[in-house]
């Protein structure tokens, strides 16, 4: 059966000054089928994290309209945006008087298939028919603590380090880079990308179900919804988007085509 994409960005400021959070979705200019969301979650005091957040924008969309599949595959690319941004954030310390740094995740359809890399604790989720597939690897203290088997899942969102970094784009280090890929995509299949200011509200099966349960945007909408009842006032920007995989009917595909 014909399958579609169906997808949507969305942004909050939260109870923040300032929306510091930046996030986007491409479609290639000249490969058809071939798109790439990304999420850069910036920090470094006022209009540092904001600035840091935009050049992984700007970054990830000049490397990915130049992509050539004959001369990289999507893993070199992805890598390509992360280190590329992080030196360009890392520049940007020298004319500014911020100390500019951002986490980032990069989703990539290519092919039919899913490619995704991402440094720092925004998050990128796989679910399948309501079902939690995959989740990234938090480079924090706490997602550290957690592999160590030192805390567990509620522990952790409650830690007074939840938001120490151990990578992220624009420090003294080389940022450390996580990839993840899935050459089976279907219908039911969908993916999230967010910032801590969302995930840290829910459980992985509750984005599980709110994202089966609901259209792209209608789910994006709950969500953010929900976070803000459940940040009780204290909220931090929330960003996030949405990529479903949906079954399209035999006789709809033909109409449409």
């Amino acid at each position: 059966m014909p399958i579609s994409v169906e997808t949507c960005v969305a942004r909050h400021i939260g109870d923040r000054k300032e929306q510091q959070d930046r996030v986007a979705l491409f479609a290639h200019p000249t490969r058809r089928g071939t798109m790439m969301a990304v999420l850069a979650d910036g920090m470094g005091g006022h209009s540092g994290g904001a600035m840091a957040a935009e050049q992984v924008m700007l970054k990830a969309r000049q490397n990915f309209e130049a992509f050539a599949p004959m001369h990289e595959t999507p893993e070199h690319l992805l890598d390509g945006v992360i280190n590329e941004a992080h030196t360009v954030i890392r520049l940007t310390r020298f004319t500014s008087e911020q100390d500019p740094h951002s986490t980032v995740v990069v989703f990539m359809l290519f092919d039919g298939q899913a490619y995704w890399a991402h440094c720092g604790d925004s998050r990128l989720y796989h679910f399948r028919d309501g079902k939690p597939l995959a989740r990234s690897l938090d480079h924090s203290l706490v997602g550290e603590l957690q592999r160590k088997g030192r805390l567990d899942e509620a522990a952790a969102l409650n830690h007074p380090q939840r938001n120490v970094l151990l990578s992220c784009l624009g420090s003294d280090r080389l940022p450390q880079i996580n990839h993840g890929c899935t050459s089976s995509l279907a219908g039911g299949d969908s993916f999230l990308i967010c910032s801590d200011g969302l995930w840290a509200y829910f459980s992985d099966q509750e984005l599980a179900d709110a994202l089966h349960s609901r259209k792209a945007r209608e789910a994006a909408q709950f969500l953010i919804d929900e976070a803000r009842v459940r940040a009780e006032g204290y909220g931090d920007n929330i960003s996030l988007a949405i990529i479903n995989f949906v079954e399209v009917p035999a006789v709809a595909a033909i109409a449409n085509s």
